[in-house]
């Protein structure tokens, strides 16, 4: 049975890296914005975290803890490769706080 605490981590290290490049449809972009920490290196540290995770637990998850490890080192290369540089197309602070489809905090 998945451990919802690792589970939990997971998507968080996945929100915080998808938020850090301008995702606007991560619940955490707003905070981050606002914090000044929009940025590709933020997100490469993300995945990073689940890089280590990957390798320190291999062979002690079960097949959804697995999975869900895997899906999130996926998104967040492929939404670092989309990326150009060290700030490429992250949103300002200004940018979110105008998005009328993003609640502001």
């Amino acid at each position: 049975m998945p451990d919802p605490r690792f589970i939990g981590l997971i998507h968080s290290l996945r929100s915080s890296a998808e938020a850090a490049l301008g995702d606007l449809a991560s619940p955490m972009v707003t905070r981050l914005a606002r914090d000044g920490v929009l940025a590709r290196t933020t997100a490469t540290r993300s995945l990073d975290l689940l890089d280590l995770l990957f390798d320190k637990t291999r062979g002690n998850l079960d097949a959804t803890e697995r999975d869900a490890l895997v899906r999130a080192r996926e998104a967040v290369r492929a939404a670092l490769a989309a990326t150009v540089g060290p700030d490429a197309d992250a949103p300002s602070a200004d940018d979110v706080a105008t998005d009328p489809s993003r609640p502001v905090n």
